[in-house]
């Protein structure tokens, strides 16, 4: 008997998957640019240990990692682009045509022994996406025990069947969607510890105030806009900076408004997503134009910020009043009064005895 084996039919254990990547150059390193489906991430990158650490890398915070991981299931979620070192374990072969920069990227998966990769930024991201995907899955599995279980009424069994259906949908979404992956080829150890230190030095976080303004997902954040065309903030709030140095013009910054907003709706307790949900946009900016109004004329001295004849500056160099710290208490304060049923104008004469203090 003759036989014909084709060896290109015999592949045995391949830990590896392929992908069309874009390969472009970046100070002086091959990278190559991805789009890969969450529940792959996992699969070829190193997953980050939050009690050992990367040498390599900092330490990660598993509650950060938690917090994006929950994240991801806001439908309209954003996140950049994974950056990660090979250190020669992929493979990439161009397209005819492309000019090389078009091919096929060959990555190892991180437990094939053929892995050579290293997070440069994204670990938190990376932890976060593997923690949610597994934390579906066990919904899933604790659905499926109880199911199997039986003796379960009609009813109890509708709700666990419509729980698993969210469930895997769920799953399936992270399976179609993706995240972009800059992958460079860096053989050398100390020149990619570099790589890491510039990431970090060059990132310019985004400040609180710029998150006030831009974050809607915070009632006290989206009714910014309006809270500031009060007659006291009116330019008169600095929307880039957090810090109001003694020079500032400005007589708080924006995320000094959303910590007011926050005093004047829930006073010193912490806020919750469900408290949030539970607050009208309307229904907030009135109570903080009321506080504003109150404060406004129970104090000479704002009551000068607001008309103009006194500055920021000058109200800070002689006046308690000038500082943030004092407007979030006066802020707690107005809440704790007109929660307990004070009127008012009874919270305003209040804070009128309290002026000759603010000296």
């Amino acid at each position: 008997m003759s036989l014909s084996v084709d060896p290109s039919r015999l592949s045995g254990v391949k830990r590896e998957s392929t992908y069309l990547a874009v390969c472009s150059i970046q100070g002086g390193r091959e990278v190559f640019s991805v789009r890969l489906p969450l529940t792959d991430v996992t699969a070829l990158f190193p997953l980050p240990d939050a009690e050992n650490p990367d040498e390599d890398n900092r330490r990660v915070n598993l509650r950060h990692a938690k917090e994006f991981g929950m994240y991801l299931a806001n439908p309209r979620w954003v996140a950049p682009a994974l950056l990660v070192r090979d250190a020669g374990g992929c493979t990439f072969e161009p397209l005819k045509g492309s000019n090389g920069e078009i091919g096929y990227l060959t990555i190892p998966w991180t437990d094939s022994g053929l892995s050579l990769m290293l997070t440069i930024d994204g670990q938190h991201r990376i932890l976060g996406i593997d923690l949610e995907i597994k934390r579906v899955a066990h919904e899933i599995q604790g659905i499926d025990r109880a199911l199997a279980k039986g003796g379960l009424k009609a009813d109890r069994v509708e709700k666990l069947n419509a729980e698993k259906e969210r469930f895997v949908a769920e799953l399936e979404r992270m399976r179609s969607e993706s995240i972009g992956v800059d992958i460079y080829r860096e053989k050398d150890g100390a020149l990619a510890r570099q790589m890491f230190v510039d990431v970090a030095d060059n990132a310019r976080g985004i400040s609180a105030a710029v998150r006030s303004r831009f974050d809607s997902s915070k009632v006290a954040n989206r009714t910014l806009d309006h809270v500031i065309r009060h007659a006291l903030l009116k330019g008169r709030v600095d929307m880039e900076q957090d810090r109001m140095t003694k020079g500032s013009p400005h007589l708080i910054g924006a995320k000094h408004v959303a910590d007011i907003t926050r005093g004047v709706m829930f006073g010193t307790g912490r806020t919750s997503k469900a408290k949030e949900a539970a607050l009208e946009d309307n229904e907030v900016v009135a109570a903080v134009l009321d506080f504003l109004d109150c404060i406004t004329e129970a104090f000479p001295d704002l009551g000068a910020v607001a008309d103009g004849t006194l500055s920021p500056q000058v109200l800070r160099e002689n006046s308690l009043l000038g500082s943030v710290g004092m407007l979030r208490v006066l802020a707690a304060v107005f809440h704790n009064l007109r929660t307990a049923g004070v009127e008012a104008e009874a919270i305003t004469g209040h804070f009128r005895s309290l002026a000759p203090a603010m000296g």
